[in-house]
């Protein structure tokens, strides 16, 4: 996938295109359903698929107050839509001058001049433009002028179609999910376990000496769920980034081996929480590697999959309660994660 910037990183002989535009927070089974239409028109027309999304998020912009935090970081977002299979994504720096354009000078800029855009695929309320002043109508409209053709769906954003027992797959309910610590529903809407990314430091060395060495990680990108504890996977090595992105096929065992060099996914017990039993106030993120005391993961970027939420977050009397718990948290995980 080609990924553009700025208008002026388009080649002057890109083109024809067939278009679509959205935040595509989560890159959802329902962001996965529009993105695979565009392919489908583009491919059936000799055309290029093209997505446009934005960063910072618009909403971060207008109201950073009332903002969503965002489900992914900008880096796995941008993976995740590489794996659909678009031919190129143009990355919108998001601003107020930006926003300020009319809707004629989204349209005439960005999708006729710079993606020569065939065809552009967008949503019965697809709003865009100078306070947002552009509608469906508008795009027909302004299609009709340029010569190209217009193809309204559902929905490009936050709901594009009904998941089993009538979920609906939406950045929305993820967020809403996550929230509960409801990751096995989440992944549902995702079509693929929730991740984080961060860099491992320092902690207070306590689960060492519980003889549970934790990964704390820090500066953080992606929605972290509710506090708790979890079954899920730790992925390291420079492959990470597009590795962590595999499917729910994706044969773990064989890459659990790799060297760091590699990919090396590993199945761990990750704890989101303040640590209540010794008064803390900080909330983190740590994930223990089941059955590994060996691993050196400091400064190293790792991402963490949530599978399943074990139990909420507790306050133990004591060392000895909580590494009774520990170790039946390491039971269950290794039981969800090695059946």
């Amino acid at each position: 996938m080609q990924l553009w910037t700025d208008l002026e990183q388009v080649p002057p002989d890109f083109g024809p295109s067939v278009v679509t535009i959205g935040n595509f927070d989560g890159v959802h089974r329902g962001h996965q359903a529009v993105l695979g239409r565009i392919l489908r028109l583009a491919r059936g027309d000799a055309a290029s698929a093209v997505a446009v999304t934005f960063h910072p998020h618009p909403a971060a912009v207008h109201r950073p107050e009332s903002a969503p935090e965002l489900i992914t970081g900008l880096e796995d977002r941008l993976a995740l839509m590489e794996r659909t299979g678009l031919d190129a994504t143009l990355l919108v720096n998001y601003t107020l001058d930006f926003a300020a354009q009319t809707p004629e000078e989204f349209v005439s800029r960005y999708l006729v001049d710079g993606l020569r855009a065939r065809t552009v695929v967008v949503g019965h309320d697809v709003r865009f433009g100078k306070q947002n002043a552009g509608t469906l109508a508008t795009m027909v409209e302004l299609g009709g002028q340029h010569g190209f053709e217009v193809v309204a769906i559902e929905d490009v954003g936050d709901s594009v179609a009904e998941g089993d027992g009538h979920q609906r797959w939406s950045s929305t309910a993820v967020r809403a999910l996550l929230a509960e610590g409801d990751v096995d529903q989440a992944a549902d809407v995702l079509g693929r376990p929730h991740l984080v990314r961060g860099t491992v430091v320092h902690g207070d060395a306590r689960g060492r000496e519980m003889g549970f060495p934790t990964a704390n990680l820090g500066d953080i990108t992606g929605l972290v769920p509710a506090d708790g504890v979890y079954a899920g996977w730790l992925r390291r090595g420079t492959a990470a980034t597009c590795a962590s992105l595999a499917g729910p096929d994706h044969d773990r065992a064989a890459a659990s081996g790799a060297g760091l060099g590699q990919e090396e996914i590993l199945p761990a017990a990750i704890s989101v929480g303040t640590n209540p039993t010794f008064d803390g106030v900080e909330r983190r993120v740590e994930a223990y590697v089941l059955d590994r005391t060996d691993l050196d993961l400091y400064d190293q970027t790792v991402v963490l999959e949530f599978v399943a939420h074990l139990r909420p977050t507790l306050r133990f009397d004591g060392m000895e309660p909580l590494i009774a718990q520990m170790n039946d948290d390491v039971a269950r995980a290794r039981k969800i994660l090695r059946p």
